[in-house]
């Protein structure tokens, strides 16, 4: 038996049993890490598919990742697959993408498009502003520094202790990130390029926090270090290949997986999780239970309110991420407009962000919108001589936005106006919308909305809450709504955090990699330095 046997051992005891509710990626990952750490683990999806937002829709010979799109930090991914025993080499077709993703401004003739080479972004700065080149160079050493500082220090722990927290790479950068945690994005973005195309294209990651670069702290800047310096790449049978991976690994390690399966009630007993009930009455025992579902849900829902460490006055005073009307559309014919992923940015990018998050919430008039067109780069998503396009509007969290067709008639027009494509609409041979009130109900989503709790300063890192309740001894959180955030990489750490909270393990780094798959990553190191 190997040590990360003994520790497995150890650390959970082969006699103990487990429950995860829910079956997207964070729920999947952590029952495949319960299991390989010694659980007997039943997964529960109230979905007749796993995979949560990660989904895939199929008709007519098109086939549509139903959320995430975009392939950002693969060290994570390719760590996550390690702790597995293999990893991301083995189990994903990467392509990276060249440009990264094209964006299109109201009112401007040109688009932008950006690289995966951090020197080619800094020339395009400086060509369309002269002296920001320099500016954006110093932007994203900063970004690269203090993404590697949330790697070691923030992303990986529970913070259970903060006395790992204490370290002089963490003291001597206080006064650094005491600004960056209170200057918003924006206005970081704002200090470094006058060109307001220049600006939104620095403050655009916001969205990817479920937030607005008006109110996300300016440590998120470090997020323009993956798509200008460590690239954008796609997963070749589009994301769902991920769960399907994921999934085919927790079975392999002995997880059992039920789907069309909803958790009605986690049963408590004296303060002790039990177990969990379903509608029908039946009852699963378990020693311990972790609640993969959106957090709003698993706490006001599932349980007591008198064993409810986040009851529904806690939520009163949070800041929902955004909506999102989700367009999936085939084409006929191919659309050389657009790229893999292309953005279409508002004039007007502070009444946008306001429309969505301010005290009085409306669909902006005119959208900043976001375009996937997987098609150009994997045929196989759609039938021959057709493209699938996903499109993403964010709106107000808010499942009374039911009625949304208008709002799709008037986004396929922008997008033919702005991208160049006046026959698009006669092109349509399929079409579906997605809203608010999809995500409430099939997901449980607090306020229908589409990413989670937004990444606003009280609701990131150790201020985004605890993966433990203080309430239920065996019961444990985690995904979007849960540390450490929104996103599937952060979804992946979020499932390795449930282990560091069972084993007492208060450090800040990732956890250690099984012998094996170091030692894969160590020889196709060595091939790959061989063929060069």
């Amino acid at each position: 038996m190997s040590n990360e046997d003994d520790n497995a051992v150890q650390h959970a005891g082969l006699s103990r049993s487990a429950v995860v509710i829910g079956g997207g990626i964070t729920g999947l990952a952590t029952a495949g890490l319960l299991a390989r750490e010694g659980y007997t683990v039943t997964l529960l999806e109230k979905q007749p598919v796993v995979g949560g937002r990660a989904g895939l829709w199929e008709s007519q010979g098109f086939r549509f990742d139903t959320g995430p799109s975009w392939y950002l930090m693969p060290e994570v991914f390719d760590h996550f697959f390690r702790l597995m025993g293999t990893s991301a080499f083995d189990q994903l077709d990467l392509v990276r993408l060249d440009p990264g993703y094209r964006v299109f401004f109201e009112g401007e003739p040109q688009p932008i498009a950006i690289t995966s080479d951090r020197q080619e972004n800094i020339d395009l700065f400086e060509s369309l502003e002269p002296t920001s080149g320099l500016r954006l160079s110093r932007y994203l050493d900063s970004a690269t520094d203090t993404y590697e500082m949330a790697k070691k220090r923030f992303l990986y722990s529970t913070f259970e202790s903060f006395r790992p927290l204490l370290r002089w790479d963490v003291l001597k950068r206080l006064p650094t990130l005491a600004r960056l945690l209170l200057q918003s994005l924006d206005r970081r973005a704002a200090g470094t390029v006058r060109d307001d195309r220049l600006r939104q294209i620095l403050g655009y990651p916001a969205v990817f926090l479920g937030s607005s670069p008006f109110t996300t702290p300016s440590m998120y800047h470090l997020m323009s270090h993956l798509d200008m310096t460590d690239g954008v790449y796609y997963p070749m049978g589009g994301f769902t290949t991920i769960i399907d991976r994921i999934a085919t690994l927790a079975t392999d390690a002995g997880v059992e997986i039920r789907t069309s399966s909803a958790v009605d009630r986690i049963v408590v007993d004296d303060g002790k999780v039990t177990g969990v009930q379903f509608a029908n009455g039946n009852y699963l025992a378990a020693d311990l239970v972790v609640s993969t579902a959106d957090l709003h849900h698993s706490e006001t829902q599932l349980l007591p309110e008198k064993y409810q460490t986040y009851p529904e006055k806690y939520w009163r005073s949070r800041t929902s991420g955004p909506g999102a009307m989700l367009l999936y559309l085939g084409v006929e014919g191919d659309l050389p407009e657009l790229e893999h992923h292309t953005l279409l940015f508002a004039r007007d990018w502070r009444a946008n962000f306001d429309a969505i998050f301010g005290a009085e919430t409306r669909i902006p008039d005119t959208a900043s919108l976001y375009i996937c067109k997987p098609s150009g780069v994997d045929p196989a998503v759609a039938p021959e001589g057709h493209s699938n396009v996903f499109v993403l509007v964010p709106i107000p969290a808010d499942p009374s936005l039911t009625d949304l067709d208008a709002l799709g008639d008037r986004v396929i027009d922008q997008i033919a106006e702005w991208v160049g494509i006046p026959d698009l609409a006669s092109r349509i041979v399929l079409r579906r919308t997605v809203g608010p009130a999809d995500f409430e109900r099939d997901l449980n989503a607090w306020k229908g909305s589409a990413l989670g709790p937004a990444h606003v300063l009280k609701q990131s890192a150790f201020f985004r809450g605890t993966n433990k309740s203080r309430k239920v001894e065996g019961l444990l959180y985690a995904g979007s709504s849960s540390i450490p955030g929104i996103g599937l990489p952060m979804c992946l750490i979020s499932a390795e955090l449930v282990i560091k909270r069972l084993r007492g393990d208060t450090s800040t780094e990732a956890l250690p990699e099984p012998a094996v798959a170091s030692a894969m990553r160590d020889e196709r190191r060595t091939d790959t330095e061989r063929a060069s």
